[in-house]
C-alpha cells in the first residue's frame, strides 16, 4: 500500500467532514459542501483509494466522531434520513475516479493540463458519478418522509413556496431530496472541485506522486 496515498485519502476524509460544517440549513436536509470533497477525491485519488477516503468518513461518523452536518456523529447519523447520501458517497467518489481516468486515458491528458472543454467534460462525469449518492438518499428520505407527517407537511410547504403543481408524493419528495440541491452541487460545489483538482494536481505530481 502506498502511504502517501493512504495520507491523502484520509485528508480528503477529513475535508469532507470540515465541508459538511459549512450548511444552510432550510429543513431536513441541509445544503453543505461535501460534494466539494466527493468529488475532488473522485479526480485526484485513484478508485481504491477514493473508495476509501469516503468509507474511512462513514466509519468516522459511525465511532462517534462529530463529522456530519451540524457537528453529528454516532451510527444514528447513517440510519437516519440523510444517511443514503452520505452511503453514497462511498460509491460516487470512486466512480468518479474511474471516470475522470476514463476520460483522460482517452484523451492522452494529465488532470494538471484540463482546459475548459475539459472541464465541461468532466463537469458532466462528476453529475453522472453523483447519481448513486442522489438515488440513495431518494430512497432513504422518501422511507422516512412518508412515515412522518411533519416532514411531508415541510415538503407540500417548499412545493408551494416554488409554485410547482404536483400531486404525486413521490415527485414532491424527488424534487425536495435531489431536484433542488442538483444546480448548487453542479455549478457551485462541482466547479469548485474540478478547480482545486487541477492546481492540487500540480503540486502532487511535483511531489512526486502519480494522480
Amino acid at each position: 500500500m502506498d502511504y502517501p496515498y493512504v495520507v491523502l485519502s484520509i485528508a480528503m476524509a477529513v475535508l469532507t467532514g470540515l465541508l459538511a460544517q459549512v450548511r444552510l440549513v432550510v429543513g431536513p436536509i441541509p445544503y453543505t459542501l461535501q460534494n466539494v470533497a466527493v468529488v475532488l477525491a473522485g479526480i485526484i485519488l485513484k478508485p481504491k483509494y477514493a473508495f476509501m477516503s469516503m468509507v474511512l468518513y462513514l466509519v468516522l461518523i459511525v465511532v462517534g466522531v462529530p463529522v456530519a452536518s451540524g457537528f453529528r456523529g454516532g451510527l444514528s447519523v447513517l440510519l437516519g434520513y440523510t444517511g443514503g447520501y452520505l452511503a453514497g458517497f462511498a460509491v460516487s467518489a470512486p466512480l468518479m475516479s474511474m471516470l475522470t481516468r476514463l476520460y483522460l486515458r482517452l484523451t492522452n491528458k494529465e488532470i494538471r493540463e484540463i482546459g475548459v472543454g475539459d472541464a465541461l467534460v468532466l463537469l458532466t462525469l462528476s453529475f453522472i458519478a453523483m447519481i448513486p449518492a442522489y438515488v440513495l438518499g431518494f430512497l432513504v428520505f422518501t422511507y422516512y418522509a412518508l412515515g412522518s407527517q411533519a416532514v411531508m407537511s415541510w415538503v407540500e410547504r417548499v412545493i408551494k413556496y416554488l409554485n410547482i403543481s404536483l400531486d404525486d408524493k413521490l415527485l414532491q419528495l424527488f424534487v425536495v431530496s435531489v431536484a433542488i440541491f442538483i444546480p448548487q452541487d453542479l455549478l457551485m460545489d462541482h466547479v469548485l472541485a474540478i478547480t482545486l483538482a487541477k492546481y492540487l494536481s500540480r503540486i502532487l505530481t511535483y511531489r512526486g506522486l502519480e494522480l
